[in-house]
C-alpha cells in the first residue's frame, strides 16, 4: 500500500507515526520543529488521513505499509517516532528491520495487551449519519452528546471533510475500525531483545506506561531511556510540545 505523507525540512530523516483516529496533519507544528535539524516525513497510516482504506488492518501489515514506503523514497536507515497506535506500529517495523531503524523513540504506549477503550468514541462517531449531515455543527453537536471533552470532539472533527460529490465523509475507515478495534490493543513485544537506541515517553497525568510496564520494557529493550512529561497526559506532545521536542532532540543527538 502507498501511503501518503508528507515531508517538511532536510537532513537525516525522522519518520512520525500518529495514533488512533489521528493523522499527519496533527504533527505538522511538531514537526516544524523538529525540521530545523531534520528531514521530518509525517505518514498517514492506513485507515487514517490520505492514506488508502483496507480491511486487513493489523500491525504486521501497518509496520509493512511503512516499510513500503521508506523503499519508495530509497531510505535505508531513519529515525522512528510513534504515538500509540503508531508506537506498537513503530514497535513492530523496527523488530522487523533493526538495520533500517537508527534509533526508536515510542511515545505512552507500551508493547504490552490492551483492553479495548475506545467505545465511548466510536459509539459517538457511528451515531453520527454521515450519509445524511448537513453540517460541522451539527457533527459537534451530535459528538456532544457521548463526549464533553472539547479537545477530544475537536481532534475527532479534524478527520471530517467534504468528499468530491461534496458530502461529509470521515477521513478515517470507521467501519473497519469499529469492526476491528481490538487490533489496536494487540501486544507487540518482539521475539528477541532489541539493541537500537529506544526512548519511551510517558505522561505524567497518562496510565498508558506504568511502573510495572517500565520494567517489562527493560527485558525487551536492552538500550533504553524512559522518560516522563510532566503536566501531560496521553497525547504529551500536544500539551506539552516545547518539553516533548526537547526531550526527543536530546536522545536524538546524544552519541547513545
Amino acid at each position: 500500500m502507498n501511503l501518503y505523507h508528507n515531508t517538511i525540512g532536510e537532513g537525516e530523516p525522522l519518520v512520525i507515526l500518529h495514533g488512533l483516529f489521528g493523522s499527519s496533519d496533527n504533527w505538522v507544528s511538531i514537526g516544524r520543529k523538529f525540521a530545523n535539524k531534520y528531514r521530518v516525513i509525517l505518514v498517514d497510516l492506513r485507515n487514517h488521513g490520505r492514506s488508502p482504506h483496507h480491511p486487513d488492518w493489523n500491525y504486521i501489515t501497518m509496520a509493512n505499509d511503512v516499510d513500503v514506503l521508506l523503499q519508495t523514497l530509497g531510505l535505508t536507515e531513519v529515525y522512528l517516532l510513534g504515538h500509540s497506535m503508531g508506537g506498537k506500529t513503530a514497535m513492530t517495523f523496527a523488530t522487523a528491520n533493526p538495520d533500517t531503524v537508527r534509533k526508536l523513540i515510542v511515545v505512552d504506549i507500551a508493547p504490552r495487551y490492551y483492553p479495548v477503550h475506545h467505545r465511548i468514541i466510536l459509539d459517538a462517531l457511528t451515531a453520527i449519519p454521515i450519509a445524511t449531515l448537513q453540517s460541522r455543527t451539527e457533527a459537534e453537536e451530535l459528538l456532544a452528546r457521548h463526549i464533553s471533552d472539547e479537545g477530544i470532539k475537536q481532534f475527532l472533527l479534524k478527520n471530517l471533510y467534504r468528499n468530491h460529490h461534496h458530502a461529509f465523509s470521515w477521513r478515517f475507515n470507521l467501519p473497519v475500525i469499529n469492526q476491528q478495534i481490538e487490533v489496536v490493543g494487540q501486544a507487540t513485544y518482539p521475539a528477541t531483545p532489541v539493541d537500537m537506541p529506544t526512548l519511551f515517553l510517558r505522561g505524567v497525568n497518562s496510565d498508558y506506561i506504568t511502573d510495572d510496564d517500565i520494567m517489562d520494557i527493560r527485558q525487551y529493550f536492552t538500550d533504553v531511556r524512559v522518560e516522563t512529561i510532566g503536566n501531560a497526559g496521553h497525547w504529551l506532545h500536544a500539551e506539552q510540545p516545547d518539553a516533548f521536542v526537547g526531550t526527543v532532540l536530546s536522545f536524538l543527538e546524544s552519541q547513545a
